[in-house]
């Protein structure tokens, strides 16, 4: 077995969250032959926070707005990609030398499941802040063959975090949650290899990540999210109020299947903010119930879906910084395998094992890049329902060719 020269990418993500941009630069190297795997070794990872004006734009522009501030938007987005990558590149003291190319993951402004997707960020903006080669709009080619365009970090998830001997679920509590159940790493390989769908490799989106927790927060409270899950925890869980969304029609829908805030609403938000205080909730209430409800639907979606039982489940993305939160996932699960005798998974944080977790989407469209880069596919079929697997992105080039 022999290892292939390094290669570096630059990922970009900005995720439903609207906390901020996330740029990652990542090695890759493969030990070849392909099949035996790949190795990603974080170089240097950065996160740009949006600023109030900033996160505004992007909300408002979820609801609404005019083609001028829809212009206005995309370039400016590019521009504030472009500087959180050459932040990220000078982290780790490269140059656009060195850099085979950067993916961009835009910000989503619509996501509507088997029709289309919209992400916005200039491309040809970042090329020019850095001088690289850009491969941007991921999720347009899934789509465009039958596919939901989503989830599409379980390529990275089976490539670079199979555990070598168990199954293993990789949850991710962005301001969406999803799940990627991965076989064995020779096992997640192979069945990639062998059919190109990965049809051991499963992944959908399991519901709400902070986006409920954070939007309640916000109206109640006035700052971004929970830090530290400090408001969640001072309050009182309203069981009733848990049971009676956990009927919500996207829960019960097998996958594959993808949502975003186009069903969790600014509407839906008053509404569960309304129904807590019917239910006779303090606005800490409120945050502790929107918690558990993110964490039931977890286990929920679990429950119905993920089989076999993984033996762990990591947990990465914003979420996973919040304890309460894994506190109440912890105890679902619990729950849960007492109701249907199920195995109880032990629940850990991606940090454990591997790199920062808040890094992990960056580095899963880097992967995307490098694929697109190298004429290789990127969906997982089995994942996003597309019928055939397809070399992911659109690219841009830089302002220095390179072979």
């Amino acid at each position: 077995m022999s290892i292939s020269a390094p290669v570096l990418m630059v990922g970009l993500m900005s995720g439903t969250s609207l906390d901020g941009i996330s740029a990652a630069v990542v090695e890759f190297s493969e030990r070849l032959p392909v099949s035996v795997g790949t190795q990603a070794t974080l170089r240097h990872f950065v996160q740009r926070p949006y600023t109030p004006e900033q996160r505004a734009r992007l909300q408002a522009a979820m609801q609404g707005g005019t083609a001028q501030a829809y212009c206005r938007l995309q370039a400016d987005l590019g521009t504030w990609l472009g500087d959180a990558a050459v932040e990220a590149m000078q982290g780790a003291g490269v140059t656009s030398r060195d850099v085979r190319g950067i993916a961009s993951h835009g910000q989503t402004l619509w996501h509507e499941p088997g029709h289309s997707t919209w992400q916005i960020g200039d491309a040809a903006r970042i090329a020019e802040r850095t001088g690289c080669a850009v491969v941007s709009d991921f999720r347009t080619r899934d789509m465009a063959v039958g596919g939901q365009g989503a989830p599409l970090v379980p390529m990275a998830d089976a490539v670079l975090f199979a555990h070598e001997s168990e199954w293993r679920a990789l949850q991710n509590i962005g301001g969406i949650g999803n799940v990627t159940l991965v076989p064995p790493a020779r096992e997640a390989l192979a069945s990639l290899a062998s059919d190109a769908s990965g049809v051991q490799v499963r992944a959908f989106d399991t519901g709400p990540g902070v986006v409920v927790i954070d939007g309640v927060v916000q109206r109640l409270f006035g700052t971004p999210y929970d830090t530290d899950g400090a408001l969640g925890a001072t309050g009182r869980i309203l069981e009733p109020v848990v049971e009676s969304l956990l009927s919500l029609s996207f829960l019960g829908q097998a996958p594959p299947k993808s949502t975003g805030r186009e069903l969790f609403t600014p509407v839906f938000i008053d509404a569960f903010i309304a129904h807590c205080t019917e239910a006779g909730g303090t606005p800490h209430d409120v945050v502790a119930t929107a918690t558990a409800f993110t964490a039931a639907t977890i286990a929920d979606q679990y429950a119905r879906f993920v089989d076999p039982a993984p033996r762990e489940v990591l947990l990465s993305g914003g979420g996973a910084r919040n304890p309460f939160l894994v506190r109440c996932i912890e105890r679902a699960f619990a729950r849960h395998g007492e109701q249907v005798a199920r195995a109880v998974p032990a629940v850990r944080l991606f940090d454990e094992l591997f790199f920062d977790a808040e890094a992990k989407e960056a580095v899963a469209f880097a992967l995307l890049g490098y694929l697109h880069l190298t004429g290789r596919a990127g969906n997982v079929p089995a994942a996003t329902g597309a019928r055939a697997p397809r070399v992911l992105g659109a690219l841009t080039p830089g302002t220095e060719l390179k072979s």
